[in-house]
């Protein structure tokens, strides 16, 4: 029966019928959060938008910042995870903690997380003689680490109030909780499979032994923080009234991340949104919007802009350093060597 399923993929694989399902699942959502956006946002009067960031009190917005910090802070332990788990511990945490919050802050803005968030990564570490398959692994149980996550909140969550699902995706509620203890078996299950034994998988160099039942529940708590604190952020931002409680918009809130995440569209621009608008109709749509809007600023726009400033520095700090090892190494027979060979000679540590 294995041997079937992997021929079967290894056939899809081989005709790209996943990469084109993958295309077409994206735009399809795309296309109709546009069509549900537009139907949301008609009538939407920009000044009380705008009246609405204006009347946000200054408090909220520390607090909010705080909250994405946090969530950005427990992001790096991603990394820290992932790096340790493929044996290389001799990366230091401060490169974790840089890999992690640049390849995240740009990848959420850029699009297509998987490929420009590992190719940030690939930038870092290659400077710690991590290579390609290294830093795939990296970027697997990474996002690894935030399925389990989402799977235990949004489990859980819906669980607990399966209307707030149904909000966003039209269907009963006790569908939505079957499915949610689904999921929560699911998951249990699998802390199950991966603690009796060694699991692995994958081939050749590309093989990765997964984390023990242990290790896969530090996992899980890891996402369940970061998304928690991300979704308190929001919660601090969206409209007092009516008070639909946490659990409702943090439940919200990740199903939104999720789509958007599916779209591969910059930010879930416009997915998000729409999920958003959809799943917190109660809410005034200028405020909800207002804090939305707040919300993006927060958390992929600044957290972009400093990315973009950290690795710009760390550029030219590692463009200084070569240079002056070059000047220290030349002499008249010197030989020209290539840049990693400097880095990796001097054991450099920049960021």
């Amino acid at each position: 029966m294995l041997e079937a399923i992997r021929r079967a993929i290894a056939f899809l694989r081989q005709k790209q019928v996943l990469h084109k399902v993958g295309v077409a699942i994206s735009i399809t959502v795309i296309a109709v959060a546009c069509y549900v956006l537009y139907h949301m946002l008609r009538g939407i009067d920009t000044n009380e938008v705008l009246e609405a960031i204006k009347g946000t009190e200054p408090r909220q917005i520390v607090l909010a910042a705080l909250f994405v910090a946090a969530g950005y802070f427990t992001l790096t332990f991603y990394d820290l995870f992932a790096v340790r788990a493929i044996g290389h511990r001799h990366v230091p945490y401060r490169i974790n903690a840089l890999a992690a919050f640049t390849s995240y802050s740009i990848g959420h803005n850029v699009g297509a997380s998987v490929f420009t968030g590992g190719a940030v990564r690939y930038r870092i570490y290659s400077a710690w003689g991590l290579n390609a398959i290294d830093v795939a692994k990296i970027c697997f149980l990474a996002g690894l680490t935030f399925w389990l996550g989402n799977a235990a909140v949004l489990g859980i969550g819906i669980a607990y109030h399966p209307e707030a699902a149904a909000s966003i995706d039209q269907l009963p509620p006790w569908l939505n909780r079957a499915a949610a203890f689904a999921i929560i078996v699911a998951l249990v299950a699998y802390v199950v499979w991966v603690w009796t034994q060694p699991r692995v998988v994958g081939r050749g160099p590309w093989t990765v032994t997964l984390p023990g039942g242990p290790l896969t529940l530090l996992q899980i708590c890891i996402g369940i923080i970061d998304l928690g604190f991300c979704a308190l952020a929001m919660y601090v931002l969206v409209p007092d009234e009516p008070n639909l409680g946490f659990i409702v918009v943090a439940v919200i809130f990740v199903s939104a991340t999720l789509l958007g995440f599916a779209s591969h569209s910059p930010g879930g621009l416009g997915v998000f949104d729409a999920a958003m608008l959809v799943g917190l109709w109660q809410m005034d749509r200028e405020d909800l919007l207002g804090g939305m809007l707040l919300f993006r600023m927060l958390y992929y726009i600044s957290p972009f802009v400093i990315s973009v400033i950290l690795l710009t520095l760390r550029e030219v700090i590692l463009g200084a350093r070569i240079k002056r090892l070059r000047h220290l190494a030349a002499g008249p027979d010197a030989q020209p060597r290539h840049e990693a060979v400097y880095v990796r000679e001097r054991g450099d540590t920049s960021a």
